[in-house]
This record gives structure tokens, sequence and C-alpha cells, in this order.
């Protein structure tokens, strides 16, 4: 019998999370039956739409999140033993899936991941992985880049942020991205061949845009939200496009921010700005890992991880990344 470990939802977080706010419990799990398979979980993300979607989850359930796992044990043939699979199962050590939950649970995504080659198998959780399809899809499908154009990306170190600057890149854009460190920065700019860098903590925002993007923004991939992107917005060119990823600067308030509102920038320039869920295009979820994988092997697109050791140390990884301490995918290693 397999005894699962898994960090558990206690109550939402007023601000801030708290580790009170969960606790850590095992489970014994059941025998697999037909039409099932065991995973076990090797590497989990922590990502920021996981902070977003608290004040929804259900109490005392186990925590939302993604995890590349190994299927150690199949009555599933589509499922063998051996492969590994990306699965948003939670923050759980060992799962019991079964082929009719995937078919009438659309929520439930379970992928069998391809051959990676000698790349590591975290990637799978990265670039290869969710936040590798939401820059794929959710840059190239909304803002829809045109070569020559000026593209800011914000949160540009994380891990969609800096691999839509290198897209970005790849289809001859001039790209401008904004982080939170100089060290940060210049990664960006000495690596990833970002051409302009805005240190939003030290530098003033719109007079860097003004220098780095005289003719104005053609498209803008956000993933922070509030004032940086009201002030974004407000240099866009007319019919500029928009892809809203995420509106980290907000996740954690207690109080009802007070940003000056984008709605006439919005409407003045005629703009298209479209928020997305990546798992809108869980039909071609392979597409986006194949194309993505195409573009490190011809060294067109790189990538960092910040690894933190340990399942206990869920809770660590998930407050570190959302304080931005992490440079790329922030994951954890089981």
């Amino acid at each position: 019998m397999v005894t699962a470990k898994k960090w558990v939802f206690v109550q939402p977080s007023k601000g801030f999370p708290k580790i009170s706010d969960f606790k850590l419990e095992e489970e014994k799990l059941r025998p697999i039956e037909d039409g099932e398979f065991l995973v076990e979980a090797m590497y989990f993300s922590v990502d920021p739409y996981m902070r977003a979607n608290m004040p929804r989850l259900p109490k005392n359930t186990t925590m939302i999140g993604g995890q590349l796992a190994k299927i150690i044990e199949s009555k599933a043939p589509q499922y063998p033993a051996g492969k590994y699979v990306y699965s948003n199962c939670g923050w759980r050590t060992h799962t019991i899936i079964s082929t009719k939950q995937l078919s009438d649970d659309l929520d439930l995504l379970t992928i069998i991941l391809p051959d990676f080659g000698n790349l590591p198998l975290s990637l799978g959780l990265g670039v290869l992985g969710r936040p590798g399809n939401s820059a794929y899809f959710g840059f190239l499908e909304l803002c829809k880049p045109k070569q020559g154009e000026t593209v800011v990306v914000s949160g540009a170190a994380g891990a969609v942020g800096s691999h839509v600057v290198q897209i970005a890149k790849i289809k001859g854009c001039t790209v401008i991205g904004i982080a939170g460190s100089d060290e940060k920065g210049k990664w960006l700019t000495e690596e990833l061949g970002l051409d302009y860098f805005i240190n939003y903590k030290t530098q003033n925002i719109e007079e860097e845009l003004k220098k780095a993007a005289p003719n104005g923004i053609d498209c803008y991939f956000d993933n922070v939200g509030g004032e940086i992107s009201t002030t974004v917005l407000n240099q866009m060119n007319i019919f500029g496009r928009v892809s809203n990823c995420g509106s980290i600067s907000g996740y954690n308030a207690t109080e009802v921010p007070k940003v000056p509102s984008p709605y006439f920038a919005i409407v003045g320039k005629q703009l298209t700005l479209q928020g997305f869920i990546v798992t809108t295009w869980r039909d071609r979820w392979l597409e986006g890992i194949h194309a993505n994988l195409k573009w490190i092997q011809e060294g067109k697109l790189k990538y960092r991880e910040t690894i933190t050791e340990g399942f206990g140390n869920m809770f660590t990884a998930f407050t570190d990344m959302l304080q931005g301490k992490n440079v790329g995918k922030a994951i954890v290693k089981v």
C-alpha cells in the first residue's frame, strides 16, 4: 500500500500567505483498478496563479498545482508504466488517476511528455510545460507580433516573462523588459538579448519607456497588472495588443488597490486586450512543447530554473516565488 504526502489548503490567506494556511498530511492509497494508473511526483511547480485562485479554493482540499510525475503502476493501456507525465493533480506525492476522470473533468490535465533527449526532465514544468505554453500561445496567438514592432514584457525575469522575451526576439521585435533587480536585468540583456531593461524598483517606468520606445509600444505581455500596467497602456500605439497572463501585483492585497483607471488608454487607443488561461489550448499542448523544444535545440531559447529541494519545502518555495526571489522557473524537487 502506497502512502502519499499532501499539502492541504486550510483557509484563504489574508494578505501574504502564512504557513498556518496549509498543513502537511499523509494519506494511504487503495490499490488501483482497471482504467486507473498511479503516478509518483518528481518535481512540483509553484506559480502565481495558485495564489490568485486561493480565495476560491474549497477548504481542506489538496492545494492546486502542476507536477511532473512518473507512472509507476498502470491498468490503463494508454498510460503505461514508466512514462513521464505533466499533471495538475496538486501538491501531493502520489496520485491515482482514472481515465474516466480525465474524460469527465476537463480541468484535470494529464499529458504524456515527449522525449526531451539530454535536457532535464524538470523542463516539463517550465519552458516545456505550462509556463512555456503560456508564453507560446499567450503571446503569439493574442499579441500576434510582427517583425520590427516594439514589445514590452512585465515580470520579464519570471518563468513566463523570460520566455516571452525570447520569442519576441525570435520574431524580430524590439523588446523592453520590466523586472525588480539589476541582477535580473543583467541576465535578461546579456544572456537573453533584451534590448532595454527597466528596474521598476529604482527607475521611473514612464520616463524610461519614453526613452526606450519613443515611437510607442505595439504589444504588451502583462504578468503583473496594477500601476505598472496602467503606465504601459498609456504609452501604447493605436490598435496595440495586450495579452494579460496575470496580475501578481495585487494577489496579496488586503485593500482595494488605488490605481489610475487604464480605460481611457484602452478606449482612446482602441487597444485589443485579452486575458487567458493556458488550458484553453489543451488540445494543442504538445504543439507548444515541440515548438519550444525545437527552439532550445537550435540555441534560440535559453532557460533558468530556481530549484528548492524537498517536498516539505513547498510553502517556502511558493512564498519565495511570490516575492520574486526566483530567476526563471521556480520548482520543487522531491
